[in-house]
């Protein structure tokens, strides 16, 4: 798989790169030899929308800080009570009340 074109080859063979980088992948498009653009997955996109958006919130930001300093703890699901783990989605009315 080549994953650098020309703006001319790019052109000529689009609805199969549009293919090639459907599972994820990157195609670089050139113009004498300088990378001017590029063609990504739906998926890849969303993944860097999703970075930048985590990148530009402080406490999301802050929370990472303190995951890598070793400040956080994590516990598993079953730790919660049933109205905590379900709380949200009842108040929201996503789930029937039992």
């Amino acid at each position: 798989m080549k994953y650098t074109y020309s703006i001319s080859q790019a052109q000529s063979q689009f609805p199969g790169l549009v293919r090639e980088t459907a599972d994820g992948g990157a195609i670089a498009i050139t113009r004498h030899d300088e990378t001017v653009a590029y063609v990504l997955s739906r998926e890849r996109m969303e993944a860097i929308v999703e970075t930048m958006e985590l990148l530009a919130n402080p406490a999301a930001m802050r929370t990472i800080r303190d995951y890598r300093k070793g400040r956080m703890k994590f516990n598993p699901v079953e730790a919660l009570d049933d109205h905590e783990r379900t709380w949200p989605y009842r108040a929201a009315g996503h789930l029937p009340r039992v």
